[in-house]
């Protein structure tokens, strides 16, 4: 039987080699760069709707905090202009 989450729950994680923290709560999840205040929060209700994922993209461009630099897991623009 699965835990219930009933509080939040805090994880740091690397993703590129920077530091960032995830956390879960019982009305969505937040990804945050290390010792920053904003990041990309998603409710549980859009990720299921599907509405997620183009408000995360497009958040996430905007952010230069949150962006993978070009070789690491993001493409460059010279191989999106193709």
């Amino acid at each position: 039987m699965a835990t219930k989450l009933d509080k939040p729950l805090k994880r740091e994680i690397a993703i590129s080699g920077k530091p960032f923290v995830l956390t879960l709560s019982p009305d969505g999840f937040k990804l945050v760069a290390k010792g920053r205040r904003k990041g990309l929060e998603i409710s549980w209700e859009e990720l299921v709707n599907g509405n997620a994922a183009l408000a995360t993209a497009l958040s996430a461009s905007l952010d230069p905090e949150l962006r993978l630099e070009p070789g690491r897991g993001a493409r460059s623009s010279k191989s999106r202009s193709r």
